[in-house]
């Protein structure tokens, strides 16, 4: 019998890992069944959805209240399935506020569980070390200092790599890319990343349209590219379709191509400032959530810079505009100068070089999907032997 894997992902960059990693383990096993909890990257794969994460997706912890029932029914149908058919192992991929509690009822029914990206440990709540020390057998990180941390915190870790290292590829060059969107190839770009969930992109894009104007404004020759996360409302791109921003195009699922044909990004703290960081785009992060999940955040977080690629630096070699620092006055001051300022852009890049280099090399997704096997067998192994 082959064996069966039940997965669990949250947010767009959970599902992109999710599909690489199930095409990878589907490579190595093609009779292996992976069901669970993931998105149209997950299934495109070969993954069966017992649930979709994107009506659970939200930022921010009062943002979350809204979601627990409709959570709670998601979590219920994951364990119930594993309850009905036992997979020989749970993959956690990050989504740790759900992954956390739904991981120790499958355990109990003696599931070997595996998390993959692991969750933030050393940015905020550091005490979730202790729950991940409890609920995984394994855990995979895609960044290098993270080894160490588990290592120390006595919980079983392997270092994988990043797999944006494989997967951050444009579809198109820079020339061909604009041109076919009505953009000059020569003008100076700007891409706007606002996130992916709605509250994220309610509450960022206006301030960065604003920003995007007085770019434009300052740098006459500027043009914007937005890039528009799938299954977004119309409703939160109109003002960038009233055409405040003179010349903009509106690009929906093709980030990598959008970061490696502009010159600046202003960009949503996320995964899509490692992907400018591998197309060596400067840029100005921002991030605003609500007043109250931004109090209770500020008590929980233990660094310094919340941008992944200035935590992997270890500097701050790019601005962060967090909550009420992020004006648009303020991320068209960094990103005019980024435009303007030669050795300013210059030194950002080389910063940017270091990060490149700190995450690992090509195949991250296939070393993690050998380290899942070997967990299977090590499970298969000790079965086999307690059975004699």
């Amino acid at each position: 019998m082959s064996a069966r894997l039940l997965l669990s992902c949250g947010e767009a960059s959970g599902d992109l890992y999710a599909g690489e990693l199930t095409r990878e383990l589907l490579a190595l096993d093609p009779a292996l069944t992976i069901t669970g909890l993931g998105g149209p990257q997950l299934a495109a794969a070969g993954g069966r959805l017992i649930d979709d994460y994107r009506d659970l997706a939200v930022t921010g912890l009062t943002e979350a209240i809204a979601k627990l029932p409709r959570s709670l029914e998601a979590r219920r149908a994951l364990v119930a399935d594993a309850q009905r058919a036992r997979p020989d192992a749970l993959i956690l991929i990050d989504f740790p506020d759900f992954n956390f509690r739904l991981a120790p009822p499958i355990k109990r029914l003696g599931v070997p569980v595996i998390y993959y990206i692991s969750p933030q440990i050393w940015a905020w709540r550091p005490g979730r070390l202790a729950t991940i020390r409890k609920i995984a057998d394994c855990v995979l990180v895609i960044f290098p200092f993270e080894e160490s941390i588990y290592r120390e915190g006595g919980v079983p870790v392997e270092f994988v790599g990043h797999p944006l290292v494989d997967l951050a590829k444009p579809s198109a060059g820079r020339e061909a890319f604009l041109s076919a969107h009505g953009l000059s190839p020569e003008a100076p770009t700007v891409a706007i990343l606002p996130g992916s969930r709605p509250n994220e992109v309610s509450r960022i894009l206006p301030d960065l349209v604003a920003a995007a104007r007085q770019i434009r404004a300052a740098v006459p020759a500027a043009q914007f590219i937005v890039a528009r996360a799938p299954r977004l409302g119309d409703g939160l791109f109109e003002r960038v379709r009233a055409r405040e921003l003179g010349a903009a195009a509106i690009v929906e699922g093709d980030t990598d191509t959008v970061l490696a044909s502009t010159d600046v990004a202003l960009t949503a703290s996320g995964t899509a400032t490692v992907q400018a960081a591998l197309h060596d785009t400067p840029m100005v992060i921002v991030y605003r959530v609500s007043p109250l999940s931004y109090r209770l955040l500020r008590r929980l977080v233990t660094v310094e810079t919340i941008g992944m690629v200035n935590l992997i630096a270890g500097e701050r070699i790019v601005p962060e505009l967090v909550q009420e620092a992020f004006t648009a006055d303020a991320v068209a001051r960094e990103a005019i100068s980024m435009l303007t300022d030669a050795s300013r852009a210059a030194a950002i890049r080389a910063g940017l070089a270091t990060v490149r280099a700190r995450l690992g090399g090509p195949g991250a997704s296939r070393r993690a999907a050998q380290a899942v096997m070997r967990v299977l067998q090590s499970a298969s192994t000790t079965s086999e032997l307690n059975a004699r």
